[in-house]
């Protein structure tokens, strides 16, 4: 039996693994952790019967505590409480599909207390890969990751000399907004943005997936995760989303991984590494699909991608302040406070009254991400 935890339960990531847990009955989970949804949470909890839930919301824990006094289950809140459901003692994986660089300080909690990590919150790595990967070797976890493009390339590595990687080849299905120009992209609603051609995710990562600021930050976690050179890591766009990355070796040949686009098949991955299991998503015709096709992604007209490629460059606390202003511009752009084009110029005009940290602690990186946040609310807000 093992025993998982959940950062996000009642988000995208946390849902489809929970429906993973319902089918694998040697999966028990231990930890349940959420935002402010009460009461998905509440039947969470009396579904799975954890040991510890935890909402972010003090309100929202004091309003669970009472609906679930009938069950043995301590319900906590805060920071605080995030920390507490990344460290149960019983608990093997830590899965943390929160959003956002809330989830640093509970991932380096669950690696020093010597819990595996499967990764879907991608921003721990975009902000604090210089401090994530060094201590998962000193501490001897996993950091197994979720998104499908990282699954795909970290499957594509399994038994392989990593030595020996040429380059990442990283998928992007190049969102709703693929082939527009920036004339078009001026018009485009929330609406328009959300509506993605081929995933069922999260709003927040559709909306980054239409201005290419997810593969920017892709490409960020893959640099830390995989300890490869940036010019190794190539984005290609390929809109159908059955190659879902590939890595090519040295001597030319390239190791892919394909399927249908269900995020259930790199959490299932990644919670039974290195067993694969049954899994009842569908599966790739390829008669039927007739061809794949690939292309060069548009930087000119989507610029969140080469403003990524521009903070990882220069690096120090500069990915951080990338996140943190793309965050914040996805929500005024959610909220319909700015248009879609101004995701990008409040990137980069965060990025440009920034002054760099090299090497910054868990303090700077967060205190760099509070100053993004008041400099846009300052300027835009």
């Amino acid at each position: 039996m093992k025993k998982i935890g959940i950062l996000g339960s009642t988000g995208s990531i946390g849902t489809q693994t929970l429906e993973i847990v319902r089918k694998e009955k040697d999966l028990r989970v231990v930890s349940l952790a959420a935002g402010r949804n009460v009461d998905l949470m509440e039947k969470q909890v009396r579904e799975f019967m954890p040991v510890l839930a935890a909402m972010w919301s003090k309100e929202a824990a004091e309003d669970l505590r009472v609906r679930v006094k009938d069950l043995p289950v301590r319900v906590v809140s805060g920071m605080e409480g995030l920390l507490e459901a990344s460290t149960v003692e019983q608990m093997e994986v830590l899965v943390t599909g929160i959003v956002g660089m809330i989830g640093i300080r509970p991932t380096i909690a669950a690696i020093e207390a010597g819990k595996d990590i499967a990764l879907a919150n991608k921003e721990t790595l975009v902000t604090a890969g210089h401090i994530i990967m060094p201590l998962s070797k000193k501490c001897g976890v996993n950091i197994l990751p979720v998104d499908s493009e990282h699954s795909a390339i970290f499957q594509s590595m399994h038994g392989e000399n990593r030595a020996r990687v040429s380059r990442i080849l990283l998928t992007a299905s190049g969102g709703p907004f693929r082939g527009k120009r920036k004339e078009e992209l001026a018009d485009m609603t929330v609406e328009d943005a959300l509506k993605h051609p081929n995933w069922s995710m999260g709003k927040k990562v559709t909306i980054d997936s239409a201005s290419l600021c997810n593969k920017g930050l892709e490409v960020m976690e893959a640099k830390w995760l995989f300890d490869v050179k940036l010019e190794q890591i190539q984005v290609v766009v390929h809109p159908q989303s059955i190659l879902h990355s590939a890595v090519e070796y040295v001597d030319g040949g390239i190791m892919g991984q394909m399927g249908v686009p269900d995020m259930k098949l790199p959490i299932q991955y990644a919670l039974f590494y290195p067993d694969r299991r049954p899994m009842d998503a569908g599966r790739v015709d390829l008669c039927k699909l007739g061809r794949l096709t690939f292309e060069e992604p548009d930087t000119e007209n989507f610029r969140g991608l080469a403003l990524a490629y521009q903070a990882a460059r220069r690096g120090g606390s500069l990915p951080t302040v990338f996140n943190a202003a793309n965050e914040r511009a996805v929500a005024l752009f959610l909220e319909k406070k700015i248009r879609f084009l101004q995701i990008p110029e409040l990137i980069e005009a965060s990025m440009e009254a920034h002054r760099v940290i090299e090497e910054p602690t868990v303090e700077q990186i967060l205190s760099a991400e509070a100053a993004t946040y008041e400099y846009i609310k300052q300027k835009y807000e």
